[in-house]
């Protein structure tokens, strides 16, 4: 090989990895995965359960899901989100699973058609600067907080959540 070649693909074999993307969609496969099992998992009896009186309700917590991931993913997507009115203040379990999975059906192309390249280009969007990457950081850091919400309510209703249960399968094979 020619020495002259070496620096030509280092630098191709460097652009063709996305190491920001590379690090969010996997944190955004896992999370996404928990919070719909989450939701599907809780009993339709206790969607209205609290831990405390002053906290949210199992199901509030999903809607409070739904109208984030419809309001976040907006202004980085080509389509506007005209289902997310459907879900607003929604109680009934099986409507607030449809919710939280359309909810994600929409920020899924947001998350695969994103590159490393556009994700540090903000973006305007309701007259207002969108940072891409603040936008889509943000959201798997807010989805894995409200999970950590939500494993306490699965917990006390005697529900072991998803991410630990499929810990505890993968360890017994």
């Amino acid at each position: 090989m020619k020495p002259w070649i070496a620096p030509f693909l280092l630098a191709a074999a460097a652009l063709a990895q996305a190491p920001i993307m590379d690090s969010i969609v996997p944190r955004y496969e896992s999370v996404r995965l928990n919070l719909i099992e989450s939701a599907e998992l809780m009993p339709a009896k206790d969607y209205g359960y609290r831990l405390t009186p002053e906290q949210r309700s199992f199901g509030e917590w999903i809607e409070h899901n739904i109208g984030m991931n419809f309001n976040s993913c907006a202004p980085l997507s080509a389509v506007p989100p005209t289902a997310a009115a459907r879900y607003k203040g929604a109680t009934d379990k099986t409507v607030l699973v449809e919710g939280l999975k359309a909810s994600f059906d929409y920020c899924e192309p947001v998350f695969r058609r994103m590159t490393d390249a556009k994700i540090l280009q903000n973006v305007q969007a309701g007259g207002k600067t969108v940072s891409p990457v603040n936008v889509l950081f943000g959201l798997v850091v807010n989805w894995n907080q409200h999970y950590g919400n939500m494993v306490g309510y699965l917990r006390t209703r005697g529900i072991t959540p998803p991410s630990t249960a499929r810990a505890q399968k993968k360890g017994k094979k």
